[in-house]
């Protein structure tokens, strides 16, 4: 059995755009998952460093439905980390929890 709840899971893979900027990336990236889990709707947004390929990160996320995740947007910190223009998705996914 899953120890994770049902609920609206994202795994984002990012991009930081100029190795030059990498540590800003990962400071603005750590702030924006601290204030992103003060959310009404979200228990996880975690963030992940490729070890082999440092400029590519992950984000894990969980909010209680797609409402929650799609207000996440709307949110003052994630507009301004989005205008910081540091990293770009690669590739993202919406999964379900599966009770084995």
């Amino acid at each position: 059995m899953s120890n994770f709840s049902p609920g609206y899971y994202i795994t984002a893979e990012l991009r930081i755009k100029e190795e030059s900027q990498a540590k800003e990336a990962i400071d603005s990236l750590t702030i924006l998952c601290a204030e992103t889990l003060k959310e009404p709707g979200c228990s996880i947004f975690q963030l992940h460093q490729d070890t082999t390929t440092p400029l590519r990160l992950i984000l894990w996320e969980r909010f209680d439905d797609e409402a929650a995740f799609k207000r996440h947007f709307e949110e003052s910190h994630t507009k301004d980390y989005v205008a910081l223009d540091l990293t770009e998705v690669v590739q993202y996914f919406q999964t379900s929890v599966i009770a084995a």
